[in-house]
């Protein structure tokens, strides 16, 4: 493997693509610590340790789950990728609904581009509300439980507008910064950023296990977060093979045709893709109660989200998290694969599934497997995000644990993608690959 290392770094344009998505992701991470304008940072350092081992522990933990910790530490990129994350949903959501949006989305590549700036502009104002709110909790002293320390330098109206401009320029900085490493870089620019995140905390996790619970829970977490990352390696490789055969045709004096292929459809078709979906919306609760923490009476509605769907190991936030992957599963699949579009295209260049006549035999027989195959895929989703939350329960060790489901499928879900471009751009290099 570190021979595969050497021949990517010796290809000089994919060294400059690594080399390049490298430099992004320093600048990511310089931005997720550099302070905004205003900020009392030794203030902040001294109430956030105060927060983490309070009994809002685990509140702090989701909140700052898609933000590598920037968020409660008030940095310029504190808001990090959850602004675009919904803004995404909301879209995707919108498309299905909104005749228009569905009608972009059939132009092809100059749709797509419209519907992108739309979801920036969406971005941008998501960013705006929910800087607003942050800063203003900071102003108040809402944000981080148990300690009265003054979070900001100065409590006037231009910091406040400063600050959340800052944080809203952040936020659109990182959505250029993740295009430019899909449109420079290797791989997915978003989902790299998002990777970037989740792994920020992993190793101040692990090792607050080993402190809190001692070694013996700290070799136990080890081991079963082995085994749930193999388990999931083997199942993302997993897929259904769907032989397709292709008839001979004469174009001019050339025979065209007469070969044989198959259409690969994944166990998990979805990808990570309902797993973020679905832990940005449980995020939405948990950002509820952080608004009203320090209210003198919350409402009935704030007491049963903080009670219910912020605690990570009631039982009813686990039902909503399954049941939320399960539906985004099947409703990005819906979206990304088109059997009756795949049918026609077959059926345009002579294509066809032995047994199954072309056209809408093969578009009821591919809806059939997909149906199928979706299944499995959406409740290995859901399980994988789910045992990691019951089991550390048992030993008390949630809070901290970071071999959650939500970090396991995105770390290995993107790493995976990631590998597959670079193995990709070797073997058109007549390298012998990345992973032997």
């Amino acid at each position: 493997m570190l021979s595969a290392f050497v021949n990517a770094f010796r290809t000089p344009d994919l060294r400059r693509k690594l080399l390049f998505v490298l430099g992004i992701i320093v600048i990511f991470r310089a931005g997720s610590q550099i302070p905004a304008p205003g900020v009392h940072v030794s203030n902040v350092e001294t109430c956030l340790n105060i927060a983490k081992e309070g009994e809002n522990a685990g509140l702090y933990s989701l909140v700052n789950l898609f933000s590598g910790g920037a968020l409660l530490q008030l940095t310029i990129f504190a808001l990090g990728i959850m602004p675009y994350i919904t803004a995404s949903i909301i879209l995707q959501l919108l498309v299905v609904v909104i005749p228009r949006l569905e009608a972009l989305k059939k132009e092809g590549q100059a749709g797509q581009t419209k519907i992108t700036q739309y979801t920036r502009y969406l971005t941008l104002g998501l960013a705006v509300l929910q800087a607003t709110g942050i800063v203003a909790l900071a102003r108040s002293g809402n944000l981080l439980q148990g300690c009265d320390k003054q979070l900001l330098h100065h409590d006037d109206t231009k910091t406040f507008l400063v600050m959340v401009v800052t944080m809203t320029a952040g936020t659109a900085v990182i959505m250029w910064l993740g295009e430019l490493i899909t449109e420079r870089g290797v791989g997915n620019g978003m989902s790299i950023l998002i990777f970037t995140q989740v792994v920020a905390t992993f190793p101040i996790s692990l090792w607050q296990v080993k402190i809190t619970q001692g070694w013996w829970t700290f070799g136990v977490v080890i081991v079963i977060g082995m085994a749930l990352i193999a388990a999931v390696i083997f199942i993302e490789q997993a897929q259904r093979r769907i032989p397709v055969q292709y008839a001979r045709r004469m174009v001019g004096r050339k025979m065209f045709g007469g070969s044989s292929t198959y259409i690969p459809l994944k166990v998990n078709q979805a990808g990570i893709i309902p797993v973020i979906f679905a832990s940005s919306l449980l995020y939405l609760p948990a950002m509820a109660v952080q608004f009203n923490q320090n209210a003198e009476n919350p409402n009935q509605i704030i007491r049963w989200l903080n009670e219910y769907l912020v605690d990570q190991s009631h039982p009813i936030h686990m039902a909503a998290y399954f049941l939320l992957i399960i539906f985004f599963t099947y409703f990005y699949v819906s979206i990304t694969f088109n059997p009756q579009e795949v049918a026609d295209n077959m059926k345009k260049y002579g294509g066809f599934i032995p047994g199954i006549r072309a056209g809408k035999p093969t578009q009821d027989y591919l809806s059939y497997v997909l149906s199928r195959i979706t299944l499995p895929g959406a409740l290995y989703l859901g399980l994988i995000s789910l045992v990691p939350l019951i089991a550390f329960v048992l030993i008390d060790a949630n809070q901290n644990f970071p071999f959650g489901g939500t970090s396991i499928l995105i770390m290995v879900g993107v790493a995976l993608d990631t590998v597959k471009q670079i193995e990709s751009q070797l073997q058109q290099r007549n390298y012998e690959g990345f992973l032997r």
